[in-house]
């Protein structure tokens, strides 16, 4: 019996042994001569329909048929090895390290054609949660330095929100470091809104030429973002050999406007963008349709890719970077500090000097000076009013300041009722009344929590005037 055994073991693997044989030539005969043939014509006509270089989309197309003629596709057994084939091919000729070849995914029919929909579906989901946009990490680093791991530029509709919410944790840092080491590109809006949190002017970042239309779209700072603009503070960006397309675009932008001190290796070098398209079943190509413009050197970064200011080892990059950007967040915090105090001492030279009628419009610049530079908020102006009514007893400074906040801060129901407050304070019963009103009508249109307290001081205010 044991010598049975021994001799169906033996039977089995050599059957598996022959099967696979028989299946491995199976896979080697599956691309025909005539199958290649196709796919280059094909990909050829894709080439010269939409590749942004004409002239080299021919000369590409001349040289993969000349390979084709000397039998140098003929190794390649399958649509993977083929596809790597072809890519390395077309980027002897154009130099595109956009353009390649790829084999897609294959499908298979299922039973419950339904079930499976709905779980790809599910599966895409998770993929999207995931990725979060591209934004990988956010943190604040020793010497208030924000850091921000960006491994992709999403789509404004999946990546704007996210952005916002990444850049408001950042918004107080005293320098930002933008990692994008593991970045391979992504949506040139997203590269146009990112870029526009660290500028306050108008300036033209980009411009991608399309050789469909024969047309050139620019890409220009965006005026407002959903947060706190940072147009002077240090920025340092990381790059790496992985960094491609979009992060590329990002990191040119910066470095031309000089805007960033980039640490790290020369990037990727792929500035032509497109789309993928297509070639049949089994294999697609991305074709780039476009080239980037910039406005500073009137050319792009495509095949020698952006070199960084400093250049490091790809494991010295974070720690080099980090020891620049804790040291820039020192001298900001620095230069930023005296600033305050200049205006702080301004600020105060009026009030001591105030005069009724006549200071109240240096005052109110005085604060908005202040506020711009967020040395001052609603609440911190709110409180040095309040500081000259009860500390000073000076009404009218006090009712000056609390006037000053109500136009700077027009959306804010607490500004007015604390106006209005001093005007009633002050005597002036009418206008309090008519600040009071406009506290409650702001805390209505933003559900305010406290509209029930500012209900309830209108009509004290109002039972003042009816007494008087």
């Amino acid at each position: 019996m044991k010598k049975v055994r021994i001799n169906t073991q033996l039977s089995i693997l050599f059957i598996t042994l022959l099967f696979n044989v028989n299946l491995s030539k199976a896979q080697d005969n599956s691309l025909t001569k005539e199958y290649k043939k196709n796919v280059i014509q094909k990909l050829a006509q894709l080439m010269n329909d939409f590749y942004v270089f004409p002239e080299v989309a021919k000369l590409t197309e001349e040289h993969l048929k000349t390979q084709m003629l000397e039998g140098y596709f003929d190794e390649f057994k399958n649509n993977e090895t083929f596809a790597a084939a072809l890519t390395k091919s077309v980027q002897a000729i154009n130099k595109d390290k956009h353009m390649r070849i790829r084999s897609n995914q294959s499908y298979t029919t299922s039973e419950k054609p339904q079930q499976s929909m709905i779980e790809e579906h599910i599966a895409g989901i998770d993929r999207s949660r995931q990725s979060n946009a591209g934004f990988k990490t956010v943190k604040i680093l020793e010497g208030n330095v924000g850091y921000l791991d960006l491994r992709g530029f999403a789509g404004m509709e999946t990546g704007k929100d996210i952005a916002d919410a990444y850049m408001k944790l950042m918004s107080r840092t005293d320098a930002i470091i933008i990692d994008l080491s593991k970045n391979g590109g992504g949506s040139p809006r997203m590269v146009q809104y990112l870029c526009s949190y660290f500028f306050n002017k108008k300036l033209l970042l980009n411009s991608l030429y399309w050789r469909e239309g024969n047309t050139t779209e620019e890409f220009w700072t965006l005026d407002e973002v959903g947060g706190h603009k940072r147009e002077n503070v240090p920025l340092f960006i990381i790059t790496s050999e992985r960094t491609f397309s979009g992060a590329e675009e990002f990191s040119y932008n910066m470095q031309t406007q000089k805007r960033a001190t980039l640490v790290g290796q020369t990037t990727g070098g792929g500035a032509n963008p497109g789309n993928s398209i297509r070639i049949n079943d089994n294999l697609s190509v991305f074709i780039p349709k476009g080239k980037a413009i910039n406005p500073v050197t009137k050319t792009n970064w495509e095949g020698v890719g952006v070199i960084p200011e400093v250049a490091t080892s790809l494991e010295d990059s974070y720690e080099k970077t980090l020891n620049f950007a804790q040291k820039a967040a020192e001298v900001y915090r620095t230069q930023r500090n005296e600033k305050f105090k200049q205006l702080f001492t301004n600020l105060n030279n009026q009030l001591n000097h105030y005069t009724v009628g006549k200071t109240d419009n240096i005052i109110l610049e005085n604060l908005r000076k202040c506020k711009e530079v967020s040395l001052f908020d609603e609440g911190d102006i709110n409180n040095l009013g309040y500081d000259y009514l009860i500390t000073y007893k000076k009404n009218k400074i006090a009712e000056s300041i609390l006037k000053a906040n109500t136009i700077l801060y027009q959306n804010s129901a607490n500004a007015f009722d604390s106006y209005a407050e001093l005007l009633m304070i002050n005597g002036n019963l009418e206008a309090s009344i008519k600040n009071y009103q406009q506290a409650v009508n702001i805390a209505i249109a933003n559900k305010d929590r406290n509209l029930e307290l500012f209900q309830k001081n209108l009509e004290i205010a109002g039972q003042k005037l009816k007494n008087k």
